[in-house]
């Protein structure tokens, strides 16, 4: 069975099956590539746990940045952030994303119980 939560006509911000859940792409708003991170993964958190899910659960991670110089002030807030121990897999690369004031994205798959 497959579960979509907060659904529009464009894309759900979750989508559970087979006992794992599938995060939508979270960015946000920020001056710093660490605010926007920070921002991200607060919601990312809150969307895990929607899900029946949490940080501990990761599984794998994709992150895009909008400019690579920018993965040392992504990592500066991803290190303390992820629980020691539960490290997912995880990418990073560089994209060009949906706005220009973006400079990060985060795509995250995680396993519910």
């Amino acid at each position: 069975m497959i579960e979509r939560i907060h659904t529009s006509d464009r894309s759900s911000k979750i989508v559970k099956h087979n006992g794992v859940a599938y995060i939508t792409g979270q960015v946000a708003e920020g001056d710093t590539i660490q605010e926007q991170v920070r921002i991200c993964l607060d919601n990312i958190e809150n969307l895990l746990e929607q899900a029946g899910s949490s940080k501990e659960q990761m599984l794998r991670v994709t992150i895009w940045l909008a400019d690579m110089d920018d993965f040392k002030g992504l990592n500066e807030v991803w290190n303390a952030w992820v629980p020691k121990g539960h490290a997912p897999a995880r990418a990073c690369g560089q994209a060009k994303l949906a706005r220009e004031e973006l400079k990060v994205e985060f795509i995250v798959d995680a396993a519910y119980d």
